[in-house]
């Protein structure tokens, strides 16, 4: 199982005690050993088959669909609109449900609401990340949640990332919203469980897409 670089520090770190332990106190090496089991665990990041449909725009992350709708941004404008919530049992890594050049980046700072509620996306934690794609301007948003910590993007705006490329993470419960292009059509629900590059969540409309060029 593939971990996620943020985890490599942390793991490595508590198993260098438990070796240290394990030669004058073996309970604590079994402590620190255990929470290097979870720590790998928890960051694991597993590999995705894309679906080969090229129209397809995959879910950037694992959990559940809470909100799919419309919704309106001053870089995208309107837009497809759906939320996904994160469990701390879901894998934690993020995922770019289409291609494109990273053009937007904000950091905003703000509460901890549970991230499943609607006004988490307005008011907790979060980090915008929008792209020019070939359907038009899209975004990402990572939103952190009750129990999350750390929002993490390892990419900077000029990038040009490939859909299903990893992009971040948020450490423990959290939640992404995403902004597709109007082209996209959203085909999924509220309540559907999605996986981070498997899941489709859009399919480009190709009638919509050509109106739109």
């Amino acid at each position: 199982m593939r971990l996620a670089r943020e985890g490599l520090k942390p793991v490595v770190i508590c198993l260098a005690i438990a070796v240290f332990f394990w030669f004058f106190y073996v309970p604590f090496a079994v402590v620190f050993a255990a929470g290097a089991g979870f720590l790998a665990w928890f960051f694991r990041d597993p590999e995705r088959t894309l679906p080969e449909d090229q129209r397809a725009w995959v879910s950037p992350a694992d959990g559940k669909v809470v909100q799919v709708g419309r919704a309106n941004h001053p870089f995208t404008g309107e837009s497809n609109y759906l939320g996904i919530f994160m469990s701390p049992l879901d894998v934690h890594v993020n995922r770019m449900p289409g291609g494109g050049r990273i053009e937007y980046m904000e950091y905003v700072p703000g509460k901890k609401w549970m991230a499943f509620a609607p006004k988490a996306s307005e008011e907790n934690e979060r980090f915008f990340l929008g792209f020019q794609s070939s359907e038009g301007k899209a975004m990402v948003v990572q939103i952190a949640g009750f129990l999350a910590r750390r929002i993490v993007c390892s990419k900077r705006r000029g990038d040009y990332l490939v859909r299903g490329e990893r992009f971040g993470m948020i450490k423990l419960g959290s939640r992404v919203d995403v902004y597709m292009p109007l082209s996209v059509k959203p085909c999924v629900r509220t309540g559907q469980r999605v996986k981070s590059g498997v899941t489709v969540i859009g399919v480009v409309d190709g009638g919509q897409a050509k109106k739109n060029a």
